[in-house]
């Protein structure tokens, strides 16, 4: 796990024990603009509902809040494992029954997706997006596995982004704890070229099979 910035250091209290109170921490939502090619923005948040150490958020609060905003697609990137550890086991479900569409795409924390896994999730969120749909992302902190695949969007979105201003642009929303690994930098950095190698070998792939 990067340096956390100080105001998230109180995620992880040394402490195991449990405040009787719930974490009274505004529920942050960052919005990433996509223009010109979207009008829409793209939704960047924690994990909703966490309940880890001092932190006690209230999952129905913190959908409340998704569905303020007019929420109506989510991005969920935690393993189910994750989601146990987090004391949100039912998350996914709690989404659904509340009228949020769920994506979710686990992805295990500090790493990054296989270029088609991450073309699949780019292929959905653009269809959210271009459906004029709400829709939103997250991992567990927002840091990481949620901001490299928005930075993975704005580089296929535009050819005038290069993969530094792609984080930066990140990090300036997110804080400068966004992009956590060496990993996930390393892969956005190569994710333009990574991209049109495995778009090649589609079309050729698909060239073979409708001869």
């Amino acid at each position: 796990m990067a340096r956390v910035r100080a105001a998230e250091a109180n995620e992880f209290d040394s402490s195991d024990e449990e405040p009787s109170e719930e974490e009274q921490v505004p529920f942050q939502v960052s919005w990433l603009a996509l223009s010109p090619t979207y009008s829409q923005f793209l939704g960047i948040c924690s994990l909703p509902g966490c309940r880890f150490k001092s932190i006690r958020r209230s999952l129905q609060k913190d959908i409340d809040e998704l569905k303020s905003y007019g929420v109506q697609d989510v991005f969920v990137l935690c393993t189910r494992g994750e989601l146990a550890k987090y004391r949100v086991p039912h998350l996914l479900e709690a989404y659904q029954s509340q009228g949020i569409a769920v994506h979710h795409h686990p992805i295990p924390d500090g790493d990054t997706p296989d270029i088609a896994k991450c073309c699949l999730i780019l292929k959905e969120l653009r269809s959210c997006l271009e459906g004029d749909r709400k829709t939103l992302i997250h991992c567990y902190g927002g840091l990481g596995r949620s901001c490299l695949i928005a930075a993975c969007l704005l580089l296929q979105i535009s050819d005038t982004i290069g993969p530094q201003q792609a984080i930066d642009s990140l990090r300036d929303l997110r804080g400068s704890g966004a992009i956590q690994t060496i990993k996930q930098y390393n892969y956005l950095h190569d994710f333009q070229e990574t991209l049109a190698v495995h778009l090649a070998t589609e079309g050729a792939t698909a060239r073979s099979v409708s001869r």
